[in-house]
């Protein structure tokens, strides 16, 4: 580095006439601080419309690299070629980059480079119609970016590193190993390219590189990595409000209103002491709407359930975003991470200088990218779908027996139980949700689809669970043992950065708009159940905490799994004596499905032969199995969720109308209810869901007769009274099969009158029982205890103890 023909370049800082400050010539306006903008605005255009790159800006420091510098810059100068830029250099403080060998490799890799693979997600462009279409891979790859950055108007250019490595590795170095420094030459380049293939935007063009080779899980985060790019992935459990964060001081002298401009040194602003132009001391006063302020949030991320190892806890760590990328995210999205892994040092005490030695560790975020388990892209629409792909869908929606294909790819190597399968499809597609504008005066509308599983164990209800739980994007599982009210609503953490109180949600509010899973749902605590009721009917969640008073949004699906009392279903019992579960609950699921095993020899051999294929090689075998492909079934799902919203025909709306009066009819002549308002609901929405399957934009009469069907066969295997053999749904909405109750009824006027021939006014449970059966040896035990319960609600007995007293 004696060469005399070079210079050092310093770290960019933002005072610098460096990348950090590319921009400046657009000419930007002053923002306030607190002002809410949206996400296309931002926020960190000053005073002089100097525009400072949010996620960089401020962070390089000049001294801060002294951990492996000689081996990585060494073999990063062995592997620069400098003849790419001749002339006199400039080199990275502290490193032996030269910066325009840098810009001219870069430069060279964007106007040259053509992918010969991509990932799915990277595979189309906004093309000039607005839609999307494939890219052409022969073609350079980032000049068609670049053109669709000049259609789109959003300033950011995503660098895949993975593009970088295959056209030049050394360059992938420098950008890992000191991205603070690199990137912000990078965003030179690309805007001086850009300007010359189309136009000046208003906003400069960002760089924002992902998939670094040094993917890690959060656990392998060392030290090695501080000050580096690294790529990981998690689960999003916490997002701060948004901090207005000071990047410049603006300061005027109270006495001569002379200003003097200060730049953030590692979060510190040092305000000066003495006025440069009247020599008076401590006599500056800061000036907040001339300064510049830029969007921060802090964002808690966790390890993914289940990729952490044997016998660990899950590990966290704290992302700080800034600019664009604020409220990007949400609770509950599982995303990929690029950013600059930080370590900052934190004061033993405020009033000394000393530092602790041990630093708090946090992720300044590059780039957000939406993680479908396996698949990456934005799942929370069908946006990303490309022309061909929704031609595929649209294709399978014309075929006859598409409900058939789409039921059986769900859940395939679990063997039968093809109406519960297809009770899942309807809650994934879920009915159609209704403007909040055009219901301002009537009750919310419940679009989503709660099921519950009941039946005995080893029926595959968990697997069922486990296998929607996977497929669907925003999707929750948990286990009703181990989940408290708190764990499933939300619970009060302190933010470290501003101090105060914030909410860190729970499984029900990060499973908005997707499916929350529930095993073991008959062992969840009164108290951690009762706050299901408002969510699965009102799809909101009420708190009141610590200060914070709010409603959550909780557009959720309950899918529920719950197994019978002593773990075997009694036949003689109904579904309320059978698990343990309060009417007011089971009468809020729209189907409630009931798993038994036949035991049956014919089911048997089936079930064992389906058991046996999974692990002998059978290609005839695998040929009759195979169904609708797990990705395009996933699409097929978001493409119906996002773009149609079924409305009711005419036909339909009879159909409908018939139904439910058929249902109270039949009631009326076996002496039982079939049929309540919410059961017209429920036929409603599997209907719109049953549309949805074929991709209709009406729901037609054969959808509800379908969706009928559906819901009949469910109600016959949960709502069944064992003493009658008909379907009551008073099981479910009362919890008393309206049999029991007549039985009960004249039962309690048998009690009434026994006291009275015996004379007494007080008998104990046992013998009272006796006396009654000596007349009735079929009276049941329940029915007893339902008469009990008339009567004290009347008020003609009263009850205490083992004691039966007659009220006078």
């Amino acid at each position: 580095m004696s060469d005399n023909n070079s210079v050092r370049a310093p770290s960019p800082t933002p005072s610098d006439a460096s990348a950090l400050n590319y921009g400046s010539e657009f000419g930007g306006s002053m923002v306030s601080a607190f002002s809410h903008a949206s996400q296309n605005t931002n926020r960190s255009q000053g005073r002089n419309g100097q525009r400072v790159r949010a996620d960089l800006a401020g962070l390089a420091n000049s001294n801060h690299r002294t951990i492996r510098v000689d081996q990585v810059d060494d073999v990063l100068n062995m592997e620069v070629d400098e003849n790419q830029a001749p002339g006199q250099k400039m080199y990275i403080w502290g490193t032996r980059i030269a910066v325009d060998v840098v810009q001219a490799q870069f430069k060279e890799f964007i106007n040259s480079f053509t992918a010969a693979q991509v990932d799915e997600d990277e595979t189309t462009a906004i093309g000039e119609d607005g839609k999307r279409t494939e890219m052409n891979l022969n073609e350079p790859y980032y000049i068609q970016r670049l053109a669709e950055i000049s259609i789109s108007e959003v300033p950011v250019l995503n660098l895949n590193l993975g593009h970088v490595k295959q056209f030049k590795e050394s360059l992938y170095k420098m950008i890992v190993s000191y991205p603070a420094d690199v990137i912000p030459y990078l965003d030179m380049v690309v805007n001086e390219l850009f300007e010359s293939l189309h136009r000046k935007l208003l906003l400069p063009i960002e760089v924002r590189p992902f998939n670094a080779e040094q993917t890690k899980n959060l656990r392998d985060l060392n030290p090695e990595d501080i000050e580096q790019l690294i790529t990981t992935s998690g689960m999003v459990v916490r997002i701060s409000p948004l901090i207005p964060e000071m990047r410049g001081a603006y300061f005027k002298c109270s006495i001569c209103n002379f200003p003097t401009e200060c730049d953030v040194d590692r979060g510190r602003i040092e305000e000066p002491t003495t006025c440069t132009n009247c020599s008076n001391s401590m006599c500056f006063q800061i000036i907040h709407n001339l300064s510049v302020f830029l969007d921060k949030q802090v964002v808690k991320l966790q390890e993914i359930p289940g990729d952490e190892n044997t016998g660990h806890t899950q590990h966290t760590v704290n992302l700080v975003v800034h600019g664009a990328l604020v409220e990007n995210v949400h609770p509950g999205d599982r995303v990929s991470v690029t950013g600059i892994f930080r370590g900052n040092f934190n004061k033993v005490h405020p009033a000394k200088n000393a530092l602790n030695a041990i630093l708090a560790t946090s992720i300044d975020v590059l780039h957000f990218r939406k993680m479908n388990q396996n698949r990456l892209h934005d799942v929370n629409d069908g946006s990303y779908l490309t022309e061909e792909r929704i031609q595929e869908i649209l294709k399978l929606s014309k075929e006859p027996d598409v409900i058939h294909k789409l039921c059986g790819a769900i859940a395939p190597q679990i063997f039968g139980h093809e109406d519960v399968k297809q009770g899942l499809l309807c809650q994934l597609f879920g009915g159609t949700r209704k403007p909040t504008k055009e219901n301002e005066n009537r009750s919310k509308l419940r679009a989503e689809i709660n099921v519950l599983l009941c039946g005995d164990p080893g029926t595959a209800k968990s697997q069922l669970l486990q296998y929607i739980y996977r497929l669907m994007p925003r999707s929750q599982y948990t286990s009703g043992k181990g989940s408290s009210a708190v764990g499933l609503t939300a619970s009060i953490a302190r933010e470290p950065e501003t101090k105060g109180v914030v909410l860190q949600t729970g499984a029900l509010v990060m499973a908005d708009n997707g499916v929350c899973c529930i095993d073991e749902f008959d062992k969840m605590t009164d108290s951690t159940r009762s706050i299901l009721h408002e969510v699965m009917e009102q799809q909101t969640l009420s708190i009141a905490k610590a200060g914070i008073i709010c409603q959550l949004n909780a557009r959720t699906s309950i899918l529920a799994a719950a197994n019978p009392i002593g773990s075997k279903w009694d036949q003689k019992k109904t579904i309320i004596e059978n698990i343990n579960l309060p009417h007011t609950l089971l009468s809020r699921f729209d189907l409630i499905y009931l798993i038994i095993d036949p035991k049956t020899e014919e089911y048997d051999r089936r079930l064992a032969q389906h058991l046996v294929n999974f692990y002998v090689k059978n290609e005839e075998q695998e040929e009759v199995q195979a169904t609708v492909d797990i990705g395009l079934l996933r699409d097929y799902i978001a493409y119906a969720k996002e773009h149609i919203n079924p409305k009711i025909s005419e036909k339909a709306d009879q159909a409908l109308l018939q139904y439910y009066l058929e249902m109270r009819e039949a009631g009326k002549r076996a002496g039982h209810i079939t049929a309540y308002a919410r059961q017209l609901e429920s036929l409603i929405r599997l209907a719109e869901a049953t549309a949805k399957m074929r991709l209709s934009e009406w729901v037609s009469k054969e959808d509800v007769d379908e969706a009928y069907k559906l819901y009949m066969n469910a109600l016959r295997q949960s709502a069944v009274d064992p003493d009658t053999g008909y379907v009551d749904v008073s099981i479910l909405a009362t919890g008393v099969a309206e049999s029991t109750r007549q039985h009960a009824a004249a039962l309690s006027e048998k009690i009434i009158k026994l006291f009275s021939a015996k004379n007494l006014h007080q008998m104990s449970v046992s013998k009272l029982l006796t006396e009654v059966r000596n007349d009735d040896t079929t009276i049941d035990k329940h029915v007893f205890n339902e008469a009990l319960q008339l009567l004290t609600k009347e008020q003609k007995i009263n009850r205490a103890g083992d004691k039966i007293t007659l009220v006078a």
